[in-house]
């Protein structure tokens, strides 16, 4: 029997080295898509299989055989990329303290090739999954917005609700907007202005994604440095890969340059 309800997710860190990334669902955002695609796309530089797991408020439900055989229900998209429709499959592990932390576990027995586990999800089922975990300082949340405010009000909803139930208090952001959008940065600093005077959060990192863009073009400069950090953060580097890329704003953001 495990120790603790945080035992399964100890061993996947620990011992398999699988990068764990929560991207935070956002409906309001139109390209999300996109933005997952350049993710897997920035992962493959790496020689990583990735695991999407969709669980998403408009993802597709899961197949029939999900809670008999996972493995059935993961459909590869590529040499590369996997992927699991899964809206609603996580409560159906859920335990009597209200952790799914089993449903990650599950996942990774049934697909032992992959590396990264990307999963999609809405907040409150983020909060689920990590707020009783040992390894919550290997996790770093992705949020997703574009320049539309509905978008940013509901990352920085997100962010509160990540930070408040889970615990989780550094955050990276995907931005989606016209490559030369002129409202870019000075989102990415509202939301990083906000989580530092009011939540006690760090937004630490932020790439604006153009929804235009091919999905498997090679990675901007920018994406290839999130998706590093999130990797060395997930070999336990994380605290050695946050001092240089603290954001510097008055609250301790700092806006990066966007070809």
């Amino acid at each position: 029997m495990p120790l603790d309800q945080a035992d399964g997710l100890r061993r996947l860190f620990v011992h398999s080295r699988v990068c764990v990334l929560p991207v935070v669902s956002n409906p309001n955002v139109a390209f999300s898509g996109v933005m997952l695609e350049r993710l897997c796309t920035a992962f493959a530089e790496h020689g990583r299989h990735t695991l999407v797991i969709d669980a998403a408020e408009r993802a597709p439900a899961p197949g029939e055989m999900a809670l008999l055989d996972l493995a059935e229900c993961i459909e590869p998209l590529s040499a590369q990329v996997s992927y699991l429709a899964a809206r609603g499959l996580p409560l159906r592990f859920v335990d009597s303290t209200g952790s799914t932390n089993a449903f990650l576990q599950a996942v990774i027995d049934a697909a032992p090739r992959c590396d990264v586990v990307m999963f999609h999800a809405s907040a409150s089922d983020i909060c689920r999954l990590f707020s009783r975990s040992a390894e919550i300082d290997r996790v770093r949340p992705l949020l997703l917005a574009d320049d539309r405010p509905a978008s940013v009000t509901h990352a920085y909803a997100a962010m509160k609700l990540l930070t408040q139930r889970a615990g989780l208090v550094v955050h990276d952001l995907l931005l989606g907007a016209a490559k030369h959008s002129p409202r870019s940065e000075r989102i990415a600093m509202q939301i990083a202005t906000c989580a530092d005077d009011f939540l006690g959060a760090v937004l630490r990192d932020w790439v604006q994604i153009d929804p235009a863009c091919d999905a498997t073009e090679a990675p901007t400069p920018e994406l290839r440095r999130l998706v590093r950090e999130q990797l060395r953060s997930a070999d336990g580097d994380g605290l050695a890969a946050f001092a240089p890329h603290l954001m510097n704003t008055t609250g301790g953001a700092r806006a990066w340059a966007h070809n």
